[in-house]
């Protein structure tokens, strides 16, 4: 049995075959300019005949009784099936195209040159985008699916391997270091195909793109600008839709925001960015829409116009909680509801519930504003009860989570001073019970100065009282007298303040006024589940923890209001997110398609103007 070998040994016994053995050196000599790798390959391959390598050369062999010598220069004898020599190291290897180990094919061949391993970006950190050249910029987290994207787009040279798998390397978020590290695959010698991992690394630098140059050169350089206006007495409305907008990102693409009285302000570097936010105010609040533009800037040479847009948003002037007196044709189209009907939600719609028989409408923006009215009486106007008694409706279905049930009351002021005792019908037939404080409507004092009120043809005999919600103001003082502060908080928009009022004393009663609006907002996210569910409640790690009564010592009347206060309804702890921006930054492909819509809005103006 003969077999080759790479290296010299001793001279076989006679008729053992051929005598004459040249080393590796001989052989390269013999092949002339063939390479090294592919003498190396070749040199395995012999024909049994002429007992010569395919190159030319002749080969070395040696018999069975070789061991000795061949154990002396350190040669392994391979003896497991499937198995072939090395061409470069003579290791034991699995058969391959090249006929080489994988050691010495990455020694040979490196499949990653030609790819760039350091590249730069441009970042800006006013508006934290990337710009992919040439112009165009887009919002991507660190370490998110489209900055991966991002980064592999901008390297060089990918187009010639196959990439199989990509990832981040995580570096310090201040270093102004991005790193990938991806695994490639490509054919060498002979058909083989290669793998290997690398790293590239990206350095970042701070550019400021056009947009930001601009607003930071002169702030009312804008080009649409949303109005958004309601005339009521507060601004419990605006925490609303500041939370919705916070949810779903809608600030992302502002250059400023100003709080002005009775609404805000959003400043945009685009037309488009202005519509994405009327659309989004159109789909959760029952508003109306108006548009304007006015020409800035004129180039005749290039027949090119500049415009400055603005979107007037005007939101229906009623609120949760708030009585209005229905018109009299409304209320006839409606199936003779009314006159007195009771906000009961406010979405995209109005939801009005009649607290005595327990019928509700919807009414959208467009039913609204074709008859429109205001209403005859909002939160301030509250006034606290004790209730006496209760018993609901017999042979009344539930509506929801309303009940129909008859209730005396009387005014917490009164008690001490006269007996008056009012009975009323009412809809929190499960939510009140006897000894519960309650917040409603005075009828019989209220002076209702409303037109359409007299117009209904026969009298209308008004409740004396309408409860709208169950009170917990007591229990929320006993509370916080104990040091039982929330554990939550919300985000706020960065808002730039109406500077008009500055320096004088009004400031300091708007001041109030704001605090007063946000905890009553916060009261109504602790009441009520459907509201609470859509916004984000955070965690406040900065929040003491709830002690004990303040004083210490309590007895057993002390225990009995800790009872009693255990009812005040307040967030759930899984309702509660730990403070990550969620959802917020999208990809660049919003951002292209806005800009493309703003290329054709220009073309029709220009069309337009000739």
């Amino acid at each position: 049995r003969l077999t080759p070998r790479l290296f010299p040994v001793n001279p076989p016994p006679s008729g053992a075959g051929p005598t004459s053995c040249d080393s590796r050196e001989s052989l390269q000599k013999q092949s002339g300019n063939v390479p090294q790798a592919l003498l190396h390959s070749q040199t395995a391959a012999w024909d049994h005949d002429k007992h010569t390598n395919y190159l030319g050369g002749p080969i070395c062999y040696e018999t069975p009784g070789a061991a000795p010598a061949l154990a002396m220069f350190g040669v392994q004898q391979h003896n497991a099936p499937g198995h072939v020599l090395c061409c470069m190291c003579g290791m034991g290897i699995s058969p391959n195209p090249a006929g080489m180990c994988v050691d010495c094919i990455r020694s040979q061949v490196d499949i990653t040159e030609g790819i760039q391993k350091q590249c730069t970006v441009m970042y800006c950190k006013e508006c934290q985008r990337y710009l992919q050249p040439p112009k165009h910029w887009i919002r991507a987290d660190l370490e998110s699916k489209e900055l991966l994207t991002f980064c592999i787009k901008r390297i060089k040279g990918l187009n010639k391997v196959k990439l199989v798998d990509a990832g981040f390397i995580w570096t310090e978020p201040h270093s102004k270091r991005l790193k990938t590290k991806l695994t490639i695959q490509k054919e060498v010698l002979n058909g083989a195909i290669l793998q290997q991992t690398f790293v590239t690394e990206f350095v970042v630098e701070w550019h400021m793109c056009d947009a930001c140059s601009r607003a930071a050169a002169n702030s009312d350089q804008w080009t649409a600008c949303v109005q958004v206006r309601q005339k009521v007495e507060h601004k419990r409305t605006f925490l609303y839709l500041e939370q919705l907008i916070l949810k779903h990102g809608m600030e992302a693409n502002t250059i400023g925001i100003k709080s002005q009285p009775d609404g805000l302000d959003f400043y945009y570097g685009s037309r488009s960015h202005g519509l994405k936010m009327v659309d989004f105010l159109q789909n959760v609040a029952p508003v109306r829409a108006r548009d304007d533009k006015q020409l800035i800037s004129h180039d005749a040479n290039n027949n090119s116009y500049n415009y400055q847009y603005t979107f007037m948003i005007e939101i229906v002037p009623i609120c949760k909680e708030d009585i209005v007196c229905l018109p009299r044709k409304v209320s006839l189209s409606m199936g003779g509801v009314g006159p007195i009907m009771l906000t009961t939600r406010v979405g995209s719609s109005l939801q009005f519930t009649d607290p005595h028989t327990m019928r509700q409408l919807w009414v959208d923006a467009s039913q609204y504003y074709r008859n429109p009215y205001r209403s005859v009486g909002t939160a301030r106007m509250f006034i606290e009860y004790m209730v006496l008694d209760i018993e609901p409706v017999q042979g009344l279905p539930q509506n929801g989570k309303y009940l129909l049930a008859d209730v005396q009351v009387a005014r917490m002021s009164d008690f001490g001073v006269n007996d008056n005792i009012m009975c009323a019908r009412t809809h929190l037939g499960h939510h009140l019970q006897a000894g519960d404080t309650a917040l409603g409507f005075d009828l019989a004092s209220l002076q209702i100065v409303d037109p359409e009120l007299e117009k209904y043809r026969r009298g209308i005999q008004l409740p004396d009282v309408l409860l709208v919600k169950k009170s917990y103001q007591e229990k929320r003082r006993r509370k916080r007298a104990k040091g039982i502060n929330r554990t939550w908080k919300l985000q706020r928009m960065n808002v730039t303040e109406d500077e008009a009022g500055a320096g004088h004393k009004s400031g300091a009663r708007e001041a109030d006024k704001a605090a007063m609006d946000e905890e009553l907002f916060m009261q109504e996210l602790e009441e009520d589940d459907e509201v609470r569910a859509q916004v984000q409640i955070f965690r406040d790690h900065l929040a003491p923890a709830g002690g004990a009564s303040v004083g210490g010592g309590g007895g057993g009347g002390g225990d009995d209001d800790d009872d009693d206060d255990d009812d005040v309804p307040e967030v759930p702890i899984e309702c509660l997110l730990d403070e990550l921006s969620l959802g917020k930054n999208r990809g660049g492909d919003d951002d292209d398609e806005d800009e493309e819509e703003d290329n054709e809005e220009e073309d029709e103006d220009e069309d337009m103007a000739d």
